[in-house]
C-alpha cells in the first residue's frame, strides 16, 4: 500500500500544479491500493481551510488512524534519531510509525525528513 504524504496530497489536489498530475499518474500506475494517515489529513486539511477552501475529494481517501501502537513505535523512532543527534518533527515520527505499523510505503518529496526511519523498517515509494 502506498501511503500519501501531506506534499503529495498538496500537489495532487493543487489544479494548477503539473508536479500534482505525474505524482497521481505514479500512484494510478503502480496498481497499488494508496492511502493517508489521519496525520497528514489534519496537515492537509488545515492549509486547505486556512489558505484555500476544502476538496470533496480529499474526504474520499482511505485514511490510517494513529493507533495506540503507533504512539509505542513513534515515541521509540524519536529516542532513537535523538540519540543519534538528529532532531526530528514529532509529526515526521508519527507518521512513519503509522506507515511502518501498517506495512505501507510512504510517497513522499521530504525523502530527507524520513530516510532516518528507514532503518527502523520504513518504507519509501520511488
Amino acid at each position: 500500500m502506498i501511503v500519501l504524504d501531506s506534499n503529495i496530497l498538496i500537489e495532487i489536489f493543487d489544479k494548477h500544479s503539473s508536479v500534482g498530475g505525474r505524482f497521481y499518474d505514479r500512484i494510478i500506475d503502480s496498481r497499488e491500493p494508496f492511502s493517508t494517515t489521519a496525520l497528514n489529513l489534519h496537515e492537509v486539511r488545515y492549509g486547505l481551510e486556512k489558505y484555500a477552501r476544502l476538496s470533496e475529494e480529499l474526504s474520499r481517501l482511505p485514511i490510517l488512524n494513529y493507533t495506540s501502537e503507533d504512539a509505542k513505535l513513534s515515541s521509540s523512532l524519536e529516542v532513537m534519531t535523538e540519540r543519534k543527534g538528529r532532531k526530528v518533527r514529532r509529526m515526521d515520527s508519527m507518521i512513519a510509525a503509522t506507515v511502518i505499523n501498517n506495512a505501507g510505503r510512504l510517497f513522499t518529496t521530504d525523502v530527507r525528513h524520513f530516510e532516518i526511519f528507514r532503518e527502523a523498517g520504513l518504507l519509501l515509494f520511488r
